[in-house]
């Protein structure tokens, strides 16, 4: 072999990084470097799975008001008017008789007491309202998973394609040496058709590379909401994980808010219990009607009358059909069904804690030996081209050697790329994957602030933000 296969051992790592930061380069836009931390302030800010999350509980709180509404008065008015006439022929004394009927009065009912279905419904509403704020701090847990994956998932296959690019380089130029050595008759054909295939599978593995790389992008621009620019470099989570997995597990049941949320969940089905049953007790209302009627039938023509009243109304159900204990009944099933479902969550979660903590723990290890296979791979490419260039070695077994630190330096980018993720998942397992927990420059949504707004708005169309 020549001397060039011993300067490409020493260039092609710095190749590898080069083609890294320049496929990033062309594949963005911008000059400046974007961080883990900005990538993820604008994902909390930009991403439509939580801005539409937020929606969703805005339209939880309204439910507040509508619970309150059985507490305060119904208001209705009402107008009428006619026109009358009376023909009379025949009889003495008879005449035409035209008159025009017309009123207007106003009804106002209250509910005094229904079984406290009221009350409850309005507490019921309260637990979904919390319940829809876990379900957005869940939201915020796993977009912001997504985009720390996406982030390092861009630069893993960028680093991928430039190692897989720079092989392409030194494989192009191992062919070009054997074809010249095999026409001074130092080679065989055997050793250039080895040398060609190398390459052909080496350009076939930068081109699915360049795919990745492209479907990585763009899942960083959904997950994100932008293209990446230069993206810098990013250390696995060590002081925000707990020291030890019982730790892990029994915040997790304690914090994760799909746990959480499951919990509000058990106390709006056992309220639902309760207002139910409040329909087979009795309820007091009041109505009070006040109506002024003009020409009014059988009174003299210009006649007014003006009518007043208040009436008190005790309503005692006894029977009907069986609907109301069916509905009892079913509505207790519903809240063993949910008692249920939130053991299953606890396991869930408890399970994926296990299962994160186990790959964050792995994962250094892993990270360790990648670095020490680069080290012996490159130790071994050396020695394999020293040992080719007195006949010891042949063509294959420098084309091995090359593939077998290619495949080693593409094992470490995965590792690096696997340890970063593995730490943030197992924040997000046990419920802690927040702007607060990593200490991002953004301002946190406060969903309590639409909820003061809304909650006891009596009129009006027009939602807080003006639509």
């Amino acid at each position: 072999m020549t001397g060039f296969v011993n300067s490409a051992s020493a260039r092609g790592w710095r190749r590898a990084v080069f083609w890294a930061a320049a496929t990033a380069a062309l594949l963005a836009t911008g000059a400046h470097a974007e961080t883990i931390g900005g990538a993820l302030a604008k994902a909390y800010l930009n991403n439509p799975d939580i801005n539409q999350q937020r929606a969703a509980v805005r339209a939880q709180d309204e439910n507040i008001p509508k619970a309150n509404s059985g507490y305060l008065p119904n208001v209705s008015a009402e107008a009428d008017a006619a026109m009358s006439n009376t023909l009379a022929s025949g009889l003495p004394g008879t005449e035409d008789i035209s008159s025009r009927p017309r009123g207007y009065g106003v009804t106002v009912t209250q509910n005094v007491w229904d079984g406290n279905r009221t009350g409850n419904t309005v507490r019921q509403a309260e637990s979904a309202v919390f319940g829809a704020r876990e379900q957005l701090r869940n939201t915020e847990q796993n977009v912001l998973l997504s985009a720390v994956t996406y982030y390092m998932d861009v630069m893993r296959d960028t680093a991928i394609l430039g190692l897989d690019r720079n092989n392409v380089e030194v494989l192009q130029e191992q062919l070009r040496q054997t074809q010249d050595r095999f026409n001074v008759g130092e080679v065989t054909r055997t050793d250039v058709a080895q040398a060609e295939a190398s390459l052909a599978g080496a350009r076939a593995t930068a081109l699915g590379a360049q795919a990745q790389l492209q479907a990585s992008l763009a899942n960083y621009r959904q997950a994100i909401g932008d293209d990446p620019k230069s993206l810098s470099p990013v250390a696995p989570l060590k002081r925000q994980l707990p020291r030890a997995l019982p730790e892990a597990v029994a915040i997790s049941q304690l914090e994760h808010p799909a746990i959480v949320a499951m919990l509000h969940g058990v106390d709006a089905a056992a309220l639902q219990v309760k207002i139910v049953e409040g329909a087979l007790y009795p309820t007091v209302g009041l109505t009070g009607q006040v109506a002024k009627r003009f020409d009014v039938s059988g009174d003299p023509v210009g006649s007014q009358t003006l009518t007043e009243s208040l009436m008190g109304q005790i309503t005692i159900p006894i029977y009907d059909g069986g609907a109301t204990y069916a509905g009892a009944r079913q509505a207790k099933e519903q809240l063993g069904q949910q008692e249920l479902q939130t053991d299953l969550q606890r396991d869930k979660v408890r399970a994926a804690v296990v299962a994160a903590w186990g790959a964050n723990e792995s994962s250094s290890g892993v990270l360790r030996a990648a670095r020490a296979e680069v080290q012996a791979a490159e130790v071994a490419l050396a020695g394999v081209r020293e040992e080719a260039k007195v006949g010891q070695r042949t063509t294959l077994d420098v084309l091995n050697a090359q593939q077998a630190l290619l495949n080693a330096r593409v094992q470490l980018v995965t590792a690096q790329h696997d340890s970063v993720v593995d730490s943030y998942s197992l924040l997000s397992a046990i419920g802690r994957l927040s702007i607060e927990t990593l200490g991002l420059a953004v301002s946190e949504y406060d969903p309590r602030v639409h909820f003061d707004q809304v909650k006891n708005k009596l009129w009006g169309l027009r939602t807080p933000d003006g639509r």
